[in-house]
């Protein structure tokens, strides 16, 4: 049986920092990471899909965290062909983005130096053993297809030998005529594959298929079941608590995982207030974690 790690998706969330759930003392940058690393195992870093990271805060990370502790890190936008803006990049990149605009591709030099810059500011992450996955969520405009799966290709190409999961936001991918091949394709890339739950009465909804393509991670992000998803402020996407029913659903899916991958991370997203901590917190509980 695989370890199963459960938290959530942001520990910087400006709702989770306003609802008190962390404790007097422990409210700036320091203490709040060192707070979250004694209630949680893992946490996801979505700082680094809106802008590179960098090697100053890899370092701190890893300082104020134990050994043990996990961070799965988002892709900068750019390596996933989301929209970027060219202030989201150093100074000295920002013309060669400026002139992409509005080309279907971007150019596979500016990626690479995009990437050369991203893995190496995360390089102490993965030194220490506090990296656990890279996470790339690809755009709803990424169907499944021939581009598509070149795509992907050039992706792990880049990133060879970096640990890497896969969320699709195209529900397609995961729709019974392209499940088998989706499986396939992800296992042949050694690549883990994102099992999401959301509201599923959307046209964008993601079935909820869980699937495990390496032997290293399986992951599970929880979006919260708001109808608002795809519409509205991101509070208005993501505001849900979860029940105890509603997470009772996924335990035997969660303990599936784990026999199959020696580490299993479950992430929650309803990040509006301290519900996503609320939901953890009961998910350890479920599954006997604490």
């Amino acid at each position: 049986m695989g370890e199963i790690r459960v938290g959530t998706c942001s520990w910087t969330d400006k709702a989770l920092v306003s609802s008190g759930w962390y404790p007097t003392g422990h409210r700036d940058a320091e203490g709040r990471l060192r707070h979250y690393a004694t209630q949680f195992p893992v946490a996801e870093v979505d700082s680094t899909y809106y802008g590179l990271p960098s090697t100053r805060n890899s370092l701190l990370w890893t300082d104020r965290t134990p050994e043990s502790f996990r961070f799965d890190v988002k892709a900068f936008s750019l390596l996933t062909g989301h929209p970027t803006r060219p202030e989201a990049l150093p100074a000295e990149l920002r013309p060669t983005l400026a002139r992409q605009q509005g080309r279907a591709d971007i150019d596979p030099g500016l990626l690479d130096d995009v990437w050369d810059r991203y893995s190496a500011a995360l390089a102490p992450l993965r030194a220490s053993g506090r990296l656990g996955t890279l996470v790339f969520q690809f755009p709803y405009r990424l169907v499944p297809g021939r581009p598509a799966v070149e795509f992907l290709r050039r992706c792990r190409e880049r990133a060879a030998g970096w640990p890497m999961a896969v969320e699709f936001r195209h529900p397609g991918w995961w729709r019974e005529e392209h499940v088998d091949a989706t499986t396939a394709l992800l296992a042949e890339l050694d690549t883990a594959a994102v099992a999401v739950d959301m509201m599923q009465t959307l046209p964008a909804s993601i079935p909820p298929v869980v699937r495990v393509t390496t032997p290293e991670l399986a992951l599970v992000r929880f979006h919260g079941r708001n109808s608002a998803w795809g519409t509205g402020t991101k509070e208005e996407r993501f505001r849900h608590s979860y029940t105890p029913e509603e997470l009772s659903e996924w335990t035997p899916r969660v303990r599936e995982m784990a026999e199959q991958a020696r580490e299993v991370h479950v992430l929650f997203n309803n990040c509006c207030g301290d519900a996503a901590v609320r939901a953890a917190q009961s998910m350890r509980h479920l599954l006997g974690l604490s």
